[in-house]
């Protein structure tokens, strides 16, 4: 089933995401973090992409498991700024030969060493050339990625939600959010797109605070915001992991619940392959 179908069946719509494991590690690990997710009845899960070679192949491997051994639909992310038609057309192959219907079309990170690829020789600069050449290729559903905040290499609001514009415009079915810890800055950013014709489905993509290094690594990264609430609770639990766990699935159930009371589309569960503490999120989420 394609995931548009499933935005268009119920709400919210939730999901889970997964990553592969470092290459030295085998894909049972994710496997039964999969095997555990399933339990918890989302509605899609999404494998996140390596960006060469073997990596790359677990990441259909990984979809693959959870589509054809689990039964659910599966998101396959797919990043195309360092890839040739040939790499895309070969990737797209494969996921069509497992039966994946769904891909998160990304453009990703530009690479640290660019001496052999300039933006002026890739096939691919930005999502949408991707989504496009997806779109004229086959018939799959096509994700993208959002920022509530403003995507991180984006100087204003208005350039941001412009260049989304030319996503969706360029065959989006749906849209997942980058993580946010401030549901008014999604309500706010959701008004802004409506007004911009932007109007296929949002999933909210929570990620639950389980380390102080990583939140603050990934906020850096991709340039969310911590409210002053989740900045007290980072220092108050910082020399103890265990509270700091549940100090941190407190807020993103508080969040969660929120969204569902303000009738968001969907939840996009960033699980850092943790899938205990998504039990205990779900528990309290009303269905």
């Amino acid at each position: 089933m394609k995931i548009i179908e499933l935005f268009n069946l119920k709400r919210p719509v939730i999901s889970f995401e997964v990553f592969p494991p470092k290459p030295e590690l085998p894909l049972d690990t994710v496997f039964n973090t999969i095997e555990k997710l399933e339990k918890l009845h989302p509605d899609f899960i999404s494998v996140t992409y390596g960006a060469g070679g073997g990596i790359r192949s677990r990441t259909v491997d990984i979809a693959s498991e959870v589509k054809n051994n689990h039964k659910i639909e599966a998101l396959s992310h797919l990043t195309c700024i360092t890839s040739t038609i040939k790499d895309i057309d070969d990737i797209l192959h494969s996921l069509k030969t497992e039966n994946i219907e769904n891909i998160l079309a990304l453009r990703g990170d530009a690479p640290k060493d660019t001496s052999n690829q300039t933006p002026s020789n890739r096939d691919f600069r930005y999502a949408s050339d991707l989504i496009s050449y997806i779109k004229k290729t086959d018939n799959f559903c096509i994700g993208a990625a959002c920022y509530p905040e403003g995507h991180v290499e984006t100087t204003d609001k208005k350039t941001d939600i412009h260049n989304l514009k030319l996503k969706v415009d360029s065959g989006v079915d749906f849209l997942v959010t980058q993580l946010f810890f401030d549901n008014s800055i999604l309500y706010s950013f959701l008004e802004d797109i409506r007004n911009a014709g932007i109007d296929c489905p949002v999933s909210a993509g929570i990620m639950p605070v389980f380390s102080t290094n990583l939140i603050k690594k990934l906020t850096l990264m991709c340039g969310a915001t911590i409210p002053k609430k989740l900045i007290k609770i980072l220092n108050k639990y910082e020399s103890s992991p265990e509270d700091l766990t549940k100090a941190g699935i407190a807020y993103a159930i508080t969040q969660i619940q929120d969204l569902i009371a303000n009738e968001i589309q969907g939840i996009h569960l960033y699980t850092m392959n943790k899938s205990d503490h998504m039990q205990e999120i779900m528990k309290n989420v009303p269905s």
